[in-house]
């Protein structure tokens, strides 16, 4: 008798407790966030890192702000220079070509994914020279040779080559290196 009276008593408190729960998520999903707020909090997550329109929306999207609110954060962000898509660009490209070792087509793949003007995506494609290029494809493949353990010299330059072209290096280019080169 007496567990299960503890029993029905910690089932309720539990009860309430998830109720009272579910109530402030959903308050806190439904609340909306105001102009000046979201405005702050946007500049913060701007200025933190270059971001492009499409996750700056999306943000917004998630704080609560809709239509006309919206389209006027953005506007102050472009302004103010909080916002701007070639800056955004020219920094992915670099980021992405230093750090992760990725060719033009990636990168350029990745901007249009983020919708970014092709104006912009050739600036951002600019930053990568020439000679880094090169010397950065030369260097992947000489690394991916050591790794690649096949005794047929083909099925090498094959595996070596679509490694490559994954990383978003130029097809004709990789071929050319591949072929001039003894790996």
């Amino acid at each position: 008798m007496i567990i299960s009276l503890i029993r029905y008593r910690a089932r309720t408190w539990i009860d309430r407790e998830c109720h009272e729960t579910t109530e402030l998520l959903t308050e806190y999903k439904t609340k909306k966030t105001t102009k000046t707020v979201a405005l702050a909090k946007l500049m913060k997550y701007c200025a933190y890192q270059e971001r492009c329109h499409m996750e700056v929306r999306q943000k917004l999207l998630s704080l609560g702000m809709r239509s006309a609110d919206l389209e006027e954060i953005m506007a102050e962000l472009i302004e103010q220079n909080f916002l701007n898509e070639e800056r955004f660009a020219r920094s992915f490209s670099r980021g992405k070509f230093r750090l992760k070792q990725w060719g033009r087509n990636k990168i350029t793949a990745e901007l249009e994914k983020r919708r970014i003007s092709s104006y912009c995506i050739r600036s951002g494609l600019r930053e990568i020279g020439e000679e880094d290029y090169h010397r950065t494809l030369l260097d992947l493949i000489r690394k991916k040779s050591l790794q690649v353990k096949t005794d047929d010299p083909y099925q090498k330059k094959d595996k070596i080559a679509r490694y490559a072209i994954r990383k978003g290096f130029e097809p004709d280019l990789v071929w050319r290196i591949l072929k001039s080169d003894n790996i």
